[in-house]
């Protein structure tokens, strides 16, 4: 057991962990074992440092005004025209209505690409690549190639219909149309656009070769995980690949194709959002990890290790813990080139974003990490080079001009915030857990200035949710233990209730806007509100542990897109900003 305290010391594995309670779980020596076996490669070398006499910078830091942002769950959005799935153009209507009513920014989830032929598999926090964008997000009718005459009525009938998005249906209408219009940009593209799409595959590179093949290649074999193709493919070589695409021309040049046109059209967006003075802009999400069979990680197989997943440990919401079935990025290569695959990774998000947050920005000090076949419980946490990496996301952010946001929730180490503070990333403080040790929510003056202050997450139950008790029913419905019970709940209402008739008196305790006009009062110079709780939604977006048990991911928008500019809540929450400030100037 000491050579393997030492093994596990000098891979950087943390022998237990405490609990939110306080508890320590020692590690089974199990655990330790797999994990060894997972970082121990011959490949790796000792995590490379910064230069010395590098001079410290800290991340962008915005005009440094105080705004708020509009949060959307993008694939959500119903609209009249979509096809049954939230696209760029919908995207550009969000830009419009959030500019009209004094918004800096819209909050997205990750538009990284998925697998388009794994609807079960809808979360958006588990890529197929962070690199490249989900293709089911192109507005196809506003492509120059797509013609107004294509037969996809019936298609995109049955995608656009039922409350839950259709992701099979959705694909097979999106990839027709974008088959048609590469078709015709293929026979007949004006000459400004193949030398546009010229000049995308130029700037993309390696990158965009690998993933074009990597679809292309799964295309060929079945759509099996990479890991059961033939062994000549199961590790990417670039005159391989070059070799391939030249040979399946078509197949790779129309996934280019798609990404070439996703890029544009999402660059449009947060151009539109500059225009009409959006300080902000685009405010996008990043994943924790990528899924073990994607794109990313085939190409990047020394960069990412295998037979372990990224998780957490139990906590008062999630007794049993959690698996997130995201294979981790090694600790041991994660240095290699200056960090050039973060910030390949970093670039990619800010490319058109005034404003990225880092999911489980934990994950950046040390992640907790479950070996294949064990629970969350029997996990580990596994450290990275913290404050390295914090200096090169730092560098990227202020070369894109780009705020970046940590998402710090959860079992936090003593002194991450600071650290984090140290390097200018933000902190991402939910009004749900900023509560004193009796019960208390804590007054605005409490939330920290470099910080995006929200009442709840995507993984967290909505406003109108949380205050009926709907996800406590909706959790003991589906066998799933909520962490709370009905009496702990009626005591944080009332807390609330409390809180808010104190501090904002002149708002209805039980109306949103009592919610905006109490954390835009707060010093934090973001304030994030989710069009779930504007438009009243009672279930929550995702339901952390679950997969069959309830629609992750795929509920729709209640009401129109085409309908909210005139949404009696969404005034009184931009009337609630107004009277705190945060308005922006038109």
């Amino acid at each position: 057991m000491d050579d393997l305290a030492a093994l596990a010391e000098r891979y950087g594995i943390e022998t237990g962990y405490h609990d939110v309670f306080g508890g320590w779980h020692p590690l089974p020596e199990t655990t330790l074992n797999k994990l060894v076996q997972a970082i121990a490669d011959p490949r790796n070398t000792p995590v490379q440092v910064l230069q010395e006499g590098k001079t410290h910078q800290r991340a962008f830091q915005g005009d440094g005004h105080r705004h708020w942002a509009l949060a959307v769950q993008l694939y959500a959005v119903r609209s009249r025209r979509n096809w049954g799935h939230g696209d760029f153009t919908d995207l550009k209507t969000l830009v419009r209505l959030a500019a009209r009513h004094g918004a800096a920014a819209v909050g997205l989830n990750p538009l990284h690409a998925l697998f388009p032929d794994r609807p079960e598999h809808a979360s958006p926090y588990g890529p197929n690549t962070r690199l490249f964008l989900n293709p089911f997000y192109i507005d196809v009718e506003a492509l120059p190639e797509f013609p107004t005459t294509a037969d996809l009525d019936a298609d995109i009938a049955t995608a656009r219909a039922g409350e839950l998005v259709d992701y099979t249906h959705v694909a097979r209408a999106k990839l027709k149309g974008l088959r048609i219009a590469f078709d015709r940009f293929c026979a007949e593209g004006s000459t400004e656009r193949r030398a546009d799409f010229e000049a995308f595959r130029n700037e993309q590179g390696e990158a965009l070769l690998c993933f074009a093949c990597f679809e292309a290649l799964r295309m060929l074999h079945a759509l099996k995980p990479w890991p059961q193709w033939p062994e000549p493919w199961r590790r990417p070589d670039t005159a391989a690949l070059h070799c391939f695409r030249e040979q399946h021309r078509d197949a790779c040049a129309f996934q280019e194709f798609m990404q070439w046109n996703a890029d544009r059209q999402l660059r449009d967006c947060q151009a539109q959002a500059r225009e009409l003075g959006m300080l902000i802009g685009l405010y996008i999400d990043v994943a924790v990890g990528i899924d073990p069979h994607g794109a990313d990680a085939w190409a990047q197989q020394d960069a990412v290790l295998a037979g372990v997943s990224v998780g957490a440990p139990p906590d008062e919401f999630n007794p049993a813990g959690q698996d997130w079935g995201l294979a981790p990025i090694n600790p041991g290569t994660i240095a290699h080139n200056d960090f050039a695959r973060m910030r390949r990774l970093m670039r990619a998000a800010m490319r058109h974003a005034g404003a990225i947050r880092l999911d489980h920005v934990l994950g950046l000090n040390r992640i907790f990490m479950i070996p294949h076949g064990m629970t969350p419980g029997e996990g580990a946490y596994v450290c990275y080079p913290f404050e390295q990496v914090l200096g090169v996301i730092a560098q990227e952010s202020n070369d894109a001009r780009c705020v970046v946001i940590g998402e710090d929730l959860g079992t936090v180490p003593e002194g991450f915030r600071e650290t984090l503070s140290h390097y200018g990333l933000w902190s991402y403080r939910v009004m749900m857990f900023e509560r004193d040790q009796q019960g208390r929510f804590r007054p605005q003056e409490s939330y920290p200035a470099e910080a995006v202050a929200t009442f709840n997450t995507h993984d967290l139950p909505t406003y109108h949710g949380w205050l009926t008790g709907h996800d406590l029913r909706v959790k003991h419905s589906i066998g799933f233990d909520p962490g709370e019970t009905d009496d702990s709940r009626h005591w944080a209402q009332q807390k609330l209730r409390e809180a808010l008739q104190e501090r904002v008196p002149d708002f209805a305790p039980d109306d949103f806007a009592a919610v905006a006009a109490f954390l835009g009062a707060a010093p934090s110079l973001l304030v994030c509100v989710a069009i779930e709780d504007i438009l009243g939604v009672l279930d929550q977006v995702n339901i952390p542990g679950t997969v069959e048990q309830h629609p992750n991911w795929r509920r729709k928008l209640p009401v129109a897109l085409e309908d909210m500019e005139e949404n009696e809540e969404l005034r009184r929450v931009t009337e609630a900003f107004a009277q705190t400030g945060r308005a922006t100037a038109r």
